[in-house]
């Protein structure tokens, strides 16, 4: 118990953990090694509530707060972050932004295939050359006799690629002949003439994650299919970030216990100069380190999600949570396999992959250095 959690918020994260150590972790390595996304695991996790965890129970969802997601991303993370990272971003950034901009008849229709069936939906904002720069957007939609047709692409984009993902929300430039000072959001269906997905495979972290490239050749959708206001997007697509950073937040704090976890452990086992090498200081003081950095990691994005839940303004500390967590996963991870030696380098055990794991959360979501622009301006500089 802490001042941000109560009794249910600790059974609930119970309840993630038993399902994370009993299903997810018998599967990770394997999944990993394989760099396959598992369509059958993805549905036993909305078949355990862990889709729609903070919407109404009328659209599928478990009616919990944003602090039970935080919680449910973390405990994820703990075990692996393929399966996190699936977690975060259907929770944040595919059903966020539809519950919070659609229509009645938008969030009847996208979400309970979400919820209630386990299929994936993602957001697309990154594109070639818009990532950081998000107002670099080259995706055009234009509308023509009550349909948008939609041209461009989209780069590095979560539960984008696989047989299960049902669509995308995107932004768009939708002004007339061009105009980019209007983006809009618009929900495109995967079934769609024109909509192509490529898997993109190879990669060194979230190896069981699905991560894809999407390109749109006149793909066609009903005018009724905008998300929110004509010329809003940016607002939708940055207002859902602002909200996502608590998830990779969360992730960077679940991967750092994690990899604590297993360095501790294997600290107490491991015998050098007949005894246990965490009974040496230079490894004791590492242990110490590193559970300094979680503790004031939890504290630090337990209330930027409190804020969000209070209904304060949380952007500054979202920023501040993500920045700071993403960066002591990779501290941690990193003296995790210190700890390990040269058996850390190995893929018999799980630090190897934590330890590729993390890079990408000083990278995705807002860059460690874009959050210090962010934090920068928030503080008024």
């Amino acid at each position: 118990m802490n001042p941000y959690t109560s009794q249910y918020h600790e059974e609930f994260r119970m309840h993630v953990r038993s399902f994370a150590e009993q299903v997810v972790k018998p599967e990770a390595r394997k999944l990993d090694r394989e760099e396959r996304f598992s369509p059958e695991l993805t549905r036993k996790m909305a078949e355990n509530g862990l889709f729609g965890i903070a919407i109404p129970k009328d659209y599928g969802g478990q009616g919990l707060d944003y602090m039970s997601l935080v919680i449910a991303v973390e405990e994820m993370a703990r075990v692996d972050g393929s399966q996190a990272a699936t977690v975060a971003a259907i929770n944040s950034l595919a059903i966020g932004p539809i519950y919070q901009y659609g229509t009645e008849e938008q969030k009847s229709r996208y979400l309970p295939p979400i919820t209630r069936k386990g299929k994936t939906w993602a957001f697309g904002l990154t594109e070639r050359e818009a990532g950081s720069d998000s107002n670099a957007t080259k995706t055009k939609a234009e509308l023509k006799n009550g349909y948008w047709h939609i041209n461009g692409s989209k780069m590095f984009i979560s539960n984008a690629a696989s047989e299960i993902s049902g669509g995308i929300t995107l932004q768009a430039i939708t002004g007339k002949n061009g105009d980019r000072n209007e983006y809009s959001t618009i929900l495109v269906e995967s079934d769609r003439e024109g909509y192509t997905r490529r898997p993109i495979k190879d990669k060194m972290v979230w190896r069981a994650a699905d991560t894809g490239e999407l390109t749109f050749d006149n793909v066609k959708v009903p005018e009724s299919n905008l998300l929110g206001e004509r010329g809003k997007g940016h607002k939708v697509m940055l207002k859902t970030i602002d909200s996502g950073r608590l998830t990779i937040g969360a992730m960077g704090l679940g991967l750092a216990i994690g990899a604590f976890e297993m360095a501790k452990d294997y600290a107490g086992k491991r015998v050098q100069f007949g005894r246990p090498i965490s009974k040496f200081q230079s490894i004791s003081f590492k242990l110490a380190d590193m559970a300094t950095k979680i503790e004031l990691g939890k504290n630090t994005l337990y209330n930027a999600a409190w804020l969000k839940i209070n209904g304060q303004p949380f952007g500054k500390e979202a920023a501040m949570a993500k920045l700071y967590t993403s960066e002591i996963a990779k501290e941690v991870a990193d003296e995790a396999v210190q700890i390990f030696g040269g058996y850390g380098l190995i893929g018999e055990h799980d630090i190897e992959r934590f330890y590729r794991d993390q890079r990408i959360l000083q990278i995705g979501e807002g860059t460690s250095e874009v959050l210090r622009l962010v934090i920068s301006k928030k503080i008024g500089i």
